[in-house]
Formats: structure tokens, sequence, C-alpha cells
């Protein structure tokens, strides 16, 4: 039997896509914790700086006062722990896995809190991937959260498909780059959201540019930015254009992210907080 493939146009199963009132797949998440929004931050392809604008998302509402958590469903490729400066192992008390909580109260999980080594490979296929990206949600006590963000993999596999119809994401960020390239693929990212009734909550470009040292002129090292053309052809707003920066490379390196203080997703952090809370 053919697995669902999510389009109704194309596809024999009698899932709950059909049904005039479809099931809510959403999995209940572990007790004792309670989240009041999710974040997915995605990209259509990979080297793009997801990563970093996840955790500079996190960063940026901490400083604004909210209690806030990162997901890492990047499971085969983890560089969350590594820019916090995180290195301790996760702990269970056979209930329960708990989250590690960075200098200033972060809360963290990602495969590399619970591999022996950092530096072990996770050789798993998709679905496991995508099993134990779902148990970081279940199975974590994450406690009362304002922001979760989840730092999704490249792509629009099994792990974002995992993501989008299991947790109660509240909307997605896009990153991308100036590349003309990359504006192509971030439209299946877009499209991939709406297909999963996800609303995408804006778009933000990281090595917008470089700013030269001596006169202070934006150098775009990548060429012009193709943007704007991107955020009006899908009706997205602009959340942030970050650029080239060695000293964010620095921050990220020695695991400091959280000295970062350049207040780069200001407007993105008023998005967010404009975002309806869940219903109790």
């Amino acid at each position: 039997m053919s697995e669902c493939t999510h389009n109704c146009e194309s596809c024999s199963q009698n899932c709950a896509s059909r049904q005039s009132a479809p099931q809510d797949l959403h999995e209940a998440p572990h007790a004792g914790t309670h989240v009041k929004k999710v974040i997915g931050v995605v990209s259509g392809k990979g080297g793009v700086g997801k990563s970093l604008v996840c955790s500079l998302l996190a960063v940026t509402m901490q400083r604004r006062g909210a209690k806030v958590a990162v997901l890492d469903a990047d499971v085969t490729g983890p560089s969350i722990p590594k820019v916090f400066g995180v290195h301790q192992h996760a702990v269970s008390d056979g209930s329960a896995i708990y989250p590690v909580e960075t200098e200033t109260g972060i809360r963290l999980m990602s495969v590399n809190l619970l591999l022996e080594q950092e530096t072990d490979p996770v050789v798993w296929r998709g679905p496991v991937i995508a099993g134990a990206v779902k148990q970081f949600w279940t199975d974590v006590q994450w406690g009362d959260v304002d922001y979760m963000f989840v730092d999704m993999p490249p792509g629009t596999g099994d792990v974002p498909l995992t993501v989008f119809q299991s947790l109660p994401v509240d909307g997605i960020v896009v990153v991308t780059s100036p590349q003309e390239l990359v504006s192509m693929i971030v439209g299946k990212a877009v499209k991939m959201a709406e297909l999963m009734k996800i609303p995408v909550i804006g778009l933000v470009e990281n090595m917008s540019y470089l700013l030269c040292p001596d006169c202070g002129q934006q150098i775009e090292l990548f060429g012009h930015s193709h943007l704007d053309q991107t955020a009006v052809t899908y009706g997205l707003p602009v959340l942030a254009r970050l650029p080239i920066d060695p000293k964010l490379a620095s921050l990220c390196d020695a695991g400091k992210i959280e000295q970062c203080a350049d207040g780069l997703l200001d407007a993105a952090a008023q998005m967010l907080e404009a975002l309806p809370e869940k219903k109790a």
C-alpha cells in the first residue's frame, strides 16, 4: 500500500485529510510542559545560517523578558549546543528528559546532549530521526515556556513534516541568502508551510552584506539581493537583513552567542510578540 502524499489530488489514501473534520495529529507534550508559542526556523537548503538565526531569535526574546527554549530538530547536523557553549549531557529520571540550560536560562534539547561524544555521527534513517524529534517534544519536560524555537534541518523532508504535523507550530521564519538560487528554494519551504496550513511570519536574509571597515559602505559579496522580489512574490514581510560579521562568527565559535547585543532581530521579535496566544 502506498503512503499518503499529502496531496489529495494524486493520493488514493483515505486519510484524515479527506474527512470533513480532519483529525488533530498534534502530539501532547510531556506532563508539566506548557508552551505558549512554537516557532519553526526553516530554510529550503543548507548553509544559509538557519541555526544562527534560530539562536539569535532565542537570545532576543530572552532579553525581552520571555522564557525561551530551543528544540534542535537538525539531528544529523546539530549545532545549537555549540553555539550556546553547552557541552554537558541532558539527564533523565526515568519519567522525563530534562533540557540543559544556557548561562542566561535558555532551555536546550539536542541529540548532541544525549550522545556519548559530541563528534559521534548520527547514522539513522529518516523515520528514526523523525521519531527522535517527536520525542524531544513528548518526552522532554520543558516546563513553562513562552517561545519555543525549532531549528529545522534544511529541505522539506521527514523532519519538517513531522514537526508540522506533531507540534502545534504557530508560525515559521524562513531564512535565505542573497543568491537567486536560494530565493527559488525559499519558495519550496513557503509552499510546504501553506500545504500544512502553517503561517509564515516572514523572511530573514543572512549574509546580506559586509560593512567595509574603512568607509562603512555595504558590500554585496554575493551580488544584488533578490529578497524584496521574493517577499513581494509570496506576500511576506522582510524581518531582517543580517550582515557578514566576523565578530558574530567568533561569538558562535566560542559558544557565546548570548553576548551578541546588536539588536539585529528586534523587528522580528515584535512580530513574534504580536502573534496570538493559543487558547487554553
